[in-house]
Parts: C-alpha cells; sequence; structure tokens
C-alpha cells in the first residue's frame, strides 16, 4: 500500500488500495435507475431519500452536464489541510481527477480501487478504512473526505461506519452518485452542508477554534462560490449599516465554518444549497435569498439585510443613498443593446440576466439546471415582471430550443449551447468562463458584463459572411470533401436498423 505521508508529485492519483479497478462498464453506463434500485436495497435508500428531496429532478433523470461528484471534489479540494479520497470506478477517478487539474486544483487526489470480489465481499470499505487511518496524520491534515462514487453507492459501501475522527483528524464520508445528485452544483452543497454539520456538532459540545480574521461588527455569512473581488464589494455595502461581510461558503479552510455558523444572517446568494440552509436553520440563523446584483436588486437585498438584522430603515435608506446613485451611472455608462438569452448550470443564472436587464438588454428566456427554492423566488418575480421566462431544471434541448425560438443577438449558455448558437450564426458566450467569472456585485458588477457582450454581439455581420461563405457545404454525413456529392440510401438505413432490432430480441430472449 502506498505510504502517503511520503513526498509526491502534484497531480498524482495515487492507488490506496489493492485489487483491481473496475472498467467503464460498472460506472454511470450502467443505468440510473438500475443503480438507483441497486442503492436503495443495498441500504442507501435514507440518503438517496434526502437526495430526492433537496435536489428534485427534472425534465431529464441523468445529469447533461459533467459528473456530479466534481462539485464535491473541487470543493475539497480548494480547502486548506484537507485530504480528498475518491472510491469508484477507474475510468471514473481519472476523468474526475483530470477534470480538476484542468481547472488548477494541483492537490493529490487518494484513489480506492475495487474489483467484484471486494466490492461484493465487503473488503472495499475496509481498504477505504485501511487508507483513511493510514493518511489521518493531525500535522498535514485537519479533515479527511472519503467520497462513493456511483458503483461504491450502488452496492452499498457504508462510509457513514467510517471514525468521526482518527488521530485528531475528522473523517467525513459522503456519496455523490449520478443517479442521485443531478448536478455538479448541487454536489458542491452535499459537502458543505455536511461538514457544515460536523463543524455545528462541534460547536455545541465545546470550545473551537477561532478564525484568523475575526470581524469586530456582526457579520452576513455569504453561500455560494462567487467571483473573488464580490465578497469584498458586499462588506463594502455592508459597512454603512455597521455589519461586515463573513465567510464565504463553501469555506477554504475548517475553522471559517465555525465563523459562517456564528453569523446572525446566511445571504444565499446561490439559492440552491439546501443542506447547507438546513444546518444554518438548524443553527438558528436567519436566511435571506437573492443577492445585491444591479440597482433593484442591491436596494431590495439592502432592505432584506436591514429586516434580518432589525436595523432602522432611514439607516438604510442611508446606505441606498450612498451606493445606487452610483450602481445607475454605472449602468447608464455601458449600456447593452440586444437580445440575449442566457442558460448554465452554476446556479447564478438568474442573477446574470437581472444584471444585463437592468444594463438594458431583452432577456426573454432564462435556463438553469439548478432546482427552484424559495431563496430564488425574489429574482424569479423580478425576471418574470420584466418579460423573462424562467425555466429550472433546464434540459439541453430547451435551452437550444429557445435559441431557436428567440434567434437572440448573442446566447449565453453551456459549451453545446453555444455550439448549436454559432452553428445557426449566433454570436454565444460560455457562461462559465467567460459570464460567471466577473464580479457582479454592487457598484463593480454594474456594467462589468457589458464589454465582453458588446464585443461578443457585434460579431454578429461576421458570423452571417461565414455561414454565406460555408453555404453549401456538407453538414452531418455529408460533412467533409468529396469527390461526388454523397448521395442518402434509406433503403441501407432501413435494412441494417432491422438487423440491429433483430439482434437485439434474439439477446433478449437468450437472457431470459
Amino acid at each position: 500500500m502506498t505510504d502517503l505521508v511520503a513526498p509526491i508529485r502534484d497531480r498524482d492519483m495515487l492507488d490506496l488500495g489493492s485489487g483491481v479497478s473496475a472498467g467503464a462498464s460498472d460506472g454511470c453506463h450502467a443505468g440510473a435507475g438500475t443503480m438507483h434500485e441497486a442503492a436503495a436495497k443495498a441500504g442507501k435508500s435514507d440518503i438517496l431519500d434526502r437526495y430526492a428531496a433537496d435536489y428534485p429532478k427534472g425534465p431529464h433523470d441523468q445529469p447533461q452536464s459533467m459528473c456530479p461528484a466534481f462539485g464535491s471534489l473541487r470543493v475539497g479540494l480548494r480547502m486548506r489541510r484537507t485530504a480528498t479520497i475518491l472510491s469508484g470506478s477507474a475510468c471514473c477517478v481519472y476523468g474526475l481527477t483530470f477534470t480538476s487539474h484542468f481547472y488548477g486544483a494541483r492537490r493529490t487526489v487518494g484513489y480506492v480501487p475495487f474489483n467484484s470480489e471486494t466490492l461484493v465481499t465487503g473488503k472495499l470499505f475496509e481498504d477505504i478504512r485501511d487508507a483513511v487511518f493510514q493518511i489521518a496524520d493531525p500535522k498535514l491534515y485537519d479533515t479527511i473526505i472519503v467520497t462513493n462514487l456511483c458503483v461504491p453507492t450502488a452496492s452499498g459501501v457504508p462510509l457513514q461506519l467510517l471514525p468521526d475522527e482518527i488521530n485528531g483528524v475528522r473523517v467525513i464520508g459522503i456519496d455523490v452518485p449520478g443517479f442521485g445528485v443531478p448536478t455538479h452544483a448541487e454536489a458542491k452543497d452535499v459537502l458543505a452542508g455536511a461538514m457544515l454539520s460536523y463543524a455545528r456538532r462541534e460547536a455545541e459540545t465545546g470550545p473551537v477554534a477561532a478564525p484568523k480574521d475575526r470581524a469586530d461588527r456582526p457579520t452576513v455569512t455569504l453561500l455560494g462560490e462567487m467571483f473573488p473581488a464580490d465578497p469584498p464589494g458586499i462588506g463594502l455595502l455592508l459597512e454603512p449599516l455597521g455589519l461586515a461581510a463573513g465567510p464565504v461558503v463553501p469555506t477554504r479552510e475548517w475553522r471559517e465554518l465555525y465563523a459562517a455558523l456564528a453569523s446572525p444572517v446566511v445571504a444565499a446568494i446561490h439559492p440552491f444549497y439546501t443542506a447547507s440552509v438546513r444546518e444554518f436553520e438548524a443553527a438558528g440563523r436567519t436566511i435571506i435569498g437573492s443577492a445585491p446584483v444591479g440597482r433593484d436588486g442591491t436596494a431590495a437585498w439592502l432592505d432584506a439585510i436591514g429586516a434580518a438584522f432589525g436595523i432602522a430603515q432611514a439607516k438604510v435608506d442611508t446606505a441606498k443613498n450612498r451606493f445606487l446613485p452610483a450602481i445607475s451611472a454605472a449602468l447608464a455608462a455601458k449600456p447593452i443593446k440586444g437580445r440575449v438569452t442566457v442558460s448554465g448550470y452554476e446556479g447564478s443564472e438568474l442573477l446574470v440576466a437581472r444584471l444585463l436587464i437592468e444594463s438594458g438588454a431583452e432577456v426573454p428566456y432564462v435556463g438553469t439546471a439548478c432546482p427552484r427554492t424559495r431563496w430564488s423566488d425574489p429574482d424569479r418575480e423580478w425576471l418574470e415582471a420584466h418579460g423573462a421566462k424562467i425555466q429550472y431544471r433546464a434540459s439541453l434541448e430547451q435551452d437550444k430550443a429557445a435559441v431557436d425560438e428567440f434567434r437572440p443577438d448573442l446566447a449565453i449558455g453551456t459549451t453545446p449551447v453555444v455550439q448549436h448558437a454559432k452553428t445557426g450564426a449566433i454570436p454565444a458566450l460560455y457562461f462559465t468562463n467567460l459570464i460567471s467569472a466577473r464580479p457582479m456585485m454592487g457598484p463593480a458588477g454594474a456594467g462589468s458584463l457589458a464589454m465582453v457582450v458588446n464585443a461578443a454581439m457585434a460579431n454578429g455581420d461576421r458570423f452571417d459572411r461565414m455561414q454565406r461563405f460555408f453555404q453549401g457545404v456538407g453538414e452531418g454525413e455529408n460533412a467533409g470533401i468529396w469527390e461526388k456529392k454523397p448521395v442518402d440510401r434509406p433503403e441501407f438505413k432501413a435494412k441494417f436498423a432491422a438487423r440491429r432490432i433483430a439482434a437485439a430480441k434474439a439477446e433478449q430472449a437468450i437472457g431470459s
């Protein structure tokens, strides 16, 4: 067994156990329904029921984006003094580690492989337990996070039987199967909620470590990942109210969880963190929705903060009078003129749409892969009042259909939506890298989207010229360079389709 305490290279994927790793056929390709049934029979019904309540499904049962476990993996890899171990099919672990390092994790990921024997006999759990004991060094780590992917979850590997702590190192085991957690954004909440639950129990039983930076004023915890400049910007908005911005959850180190739980008010900037909200409410904290985005959003958010803290309205109005004119001026200085459709899976799609509309854009459609919650109702109500159709749990097909229906001047969306729009000569921008990676809150966020959005919309004529230039060039099966124009032969397709159907029926007959 590999000694994890020894020096190792960044971006390594370590083998923490013995046995042959499972093949790709054992992974999510086995079918969501089959794996869900297997997991329930193997004793995971409680956690699956909890996920079904926290993260209700939409028009698609399987995620149409990356593996959801990427979300929880990324949260753990961003935390200091935190070790991460994955248990799942080798192909899944490879894909997750590759993606995490592509996004700059530069942290080692532990891996406990398995084969049919270790999975069925329970040896896999023993291997996981041995690996956790092996790396539980308090000189290196505060926390170890162990994650079951699809196959170990479906097989009922009982991570809840792991010790809560070893040598003073916390141990947190979570199940993040693709058939139980719809999106990677919500998987962030799975781990954040589990860590908040652990930290809350610690705080209830005795003194805990104080955060490195302690505010001298009451704080507001910020729930949901955001652009690094946004929390300081929110802090400036709170300053006239005698308040300060608290930690951002998911946090970057364990002791920040205590400070997050200590804040009297939690701002659900990303409104889908259901498990995290449950922990804050159990600690007696007040939750408010929406965010200080644009003029209207900032005004409403400051009112909500004032009400939550019981601050006199005159003091809130003073803060509004200080910031709202600056926001209005910034929006007016960088207008956006054109029709834009918005879609994505980060959870901030409604906030982006609000900022676009306040900048002058027409936004007829907003699609988000995340579910509707009461914390997003203020944004939904505002957007609907401004003519936008909101599609929660949007499928790829719905997002693409919106592009076709509204023919926007710009489509903002996921990679396949961007590809679909550009194929139709519509300028498009990738939401995650080009839109959400910008400040949005308060005066700094006003006008932040104008440059990139207006530049992209200005490419409309260029797309039209390209489409005219390539008019008549083959696409789909006719794409490429041909000496003769390909001739469609539907009779061949029908013939081979019939053979495939017959072969499938024969295979079913043999299996029965």
